[in-house]
């Protein structure tokens, strides 16, 4: 389906405000090329992620602007601000998988009832875990290995980041369910005006200018709050008023709530998985330094947005698989699979040329001290190699749950933190110090990558012989 054919059927749903989603035509995965409906998909999902991760990015760079201390103390954030998020994205993929194979069947009342139940489930979740973390912040970074000198600037930060996370959060679940009821295109503009207004205001409050006085660290958590409002204002005129994929009613509420969890409690613990992962990698690298936290974020973020078209493909490839699952056309999911494989390695490949070389000078543009730099760029020099091996993960844990699969991507996970990563994440920091940390990510990407391709592989070619 073409970008205008989207576009009018939008004006029509706006001019008519009566008209329900029963009315509409969601785009239909289901026909067409395969891979026009996956460029299209990962095309504006990718226009979302990037202004993401810019809006983050450029957030480190002013922060980095204030001095390292501020800069490791928001790189110690990142484990618990991944478990928070973690927690809403779980609902939002129970959710999404539902409502994406109900559409491959054409049920489009049960699609508007899922939606309006997730998003009760993720304000109720994620204002329940905004309290505890809150009521928890000092003991939670002193778990983490947070010096006693970069403790204060944290909880400062997070006192009012933590304000922003429900507007945050429901924007993030607002963009995946709409991707899965078939709007390609309008999540990826609102998200990318959400990080715009972060990336214009965060400075204000920051730095102190015009009327507003300079924050340090806590303008840096003021701005994510007014820009994510803003965001949330957005998505609900958008997903309430102009296309109805809201309702005014609880009935169902448990059955929706029954067939979300079936995908969204082993997603939920999946992604509390790689932010414990993160939590400890975090206390390995802190006994090696605050610089060396902090040059482990600056690389993160760097390292983000090579990663972003990636992590862009394999959330696309979830309401395209699901779709056609429900539809019972099981060779255009092996082919869809197959296309975003290729594409994973080919891009990871020159990801990682870029990032050796000019990984450096990116990491000096944001913070110039000696020991941030180095151990910045050794992670930036390792890491990315196997940034391929994670797209192909990725791919995979996400069609898993599109199918209705949650516990595969559960084992995987489980799998790769306990058996393979922090192990291999100790053992390297035994004998290398941080860069073994760092070669123990590449290993541990490159095995799971083997698993989760050949466990999909399996069960779609099984699913297709049992067609036949």
């Amino acid at each position: 389906m073409t970008e205008e054919s989207t576009s009018s059927q939008f004006d029509a749903a706006s001019a008519d405000s009566t008209k329900s989603i029963e009315s509409s035509s969601p785009s239909d995965f289901t026909t067409g090329p395969i891979h026009t409906h996956l460029i299209r998909l990962t095309g504006y999902m990718l226009l979302g992620f990037v202004s993401i991760m810019t809006a983050s990015l450029m957030e480190t760079v002013y922060i980095g602007m204030i001095g390292t201390n501020e800069l490791a103390a928001v790189s110690f954030t990142f484990p618990l601000v991944m478990i928070l998020q973690g927690v809403a994205m779980g609902l939002s993929v129970g959710a999404s998988s539902i409502v994406a194979r109900t559409m491959g069947t054409g049920d489009r009342e049960k699609v508007r009832r899922l939606i309006t139940h997730c998003f009760i489930l993720v304000m109720v979740l994620i204002l329940l875990f905004t309290s505890i973390a809150y009521a928890n912040l000092e003991f939670f970074f002193e778990l983490l290995g947070a010096q006693p000198h970069i403790l204060p600037l944290i909880i400062r930060y997070m006192e009012i980041w933590l304000l922003g996370l429900p507007f945050f959060t429901v924007a993030l679940v607002g963009s995946t369910l709409m991707r899965a009821a078939g709007d390609a295109v309008t999540p990826g503009y609102l998200m990318t005006v959400g990080s715009a207004l972060h990336v214009i205001i965060a400075p204000f409050f920051i730095f102190g200018i015009g009327p507003v006085p300079e924050m340090g660290l806590e303008g840096a958590a003021i701005g994510f709050v007014l820009a994510r409002t803003v965001s949330f204002c957005l998505y609900s005129y958008f997903i309430g008023y102009r296309d109805k994929l809201l309702i005014a009613s609880l009935t169902g509420l448990w059955s929706s709530t029954r067939d979300i969890l079936h995908v969204g409690l082993p997603a939920i613990a999946s992604n509390l998985i790689g932010p414990v992962s993160m939590g400890i990698i975090t206390r390995l690298l802190a006994a090696h330094g605050a610089e060396v936290v902090a040059g482990y974020g600056v690389a993160s973020k760097i390292e983000s947005m090579a990663v972003m078209l990636i992590i862009a493909l394999g959330m696309s490839i979830a309401p395209f698989v699901g779709q056609n699952w429900g539809a019972d056309k099981y060779q255009r999911v092996r082919d869809a699979l197959s296309l975003s494989y290729r594409l994973s390695l080919l891009w990871g490949l020159f990801a990682f040329v870029m990032m050796v070389l000019f990984g450096e000078i990116l990491v000096s543009l944001i913070n110039v001290d000696p020991l941030v730099v180095q151990s910045a760029t050794t992670y930036l020099y390792i890491v990315p190699l196997s940034m391929g091996c994670m797209g192909i993960m990725m791919i995979s844990t996400q069609s898993f749950n599109a199918l209705g699969k949650p516990m595969p991507p559960l084992v995987i996970s489980i799998n790769q933190t306990l058996l393979v990563y922090v192990p291999l994440a100790i053992l390297g920091d035994y004998l290398w110090g941080y860069t073994g940390i760092f070669i123990a990510t590449v290993v541990t990407s490159i095995l799971m990558s083997i698993l989760s391709w050949y466990w999909l592989n399996s069960v779609v070619k099984s699913r297709i012989e049992t067609a036949q």
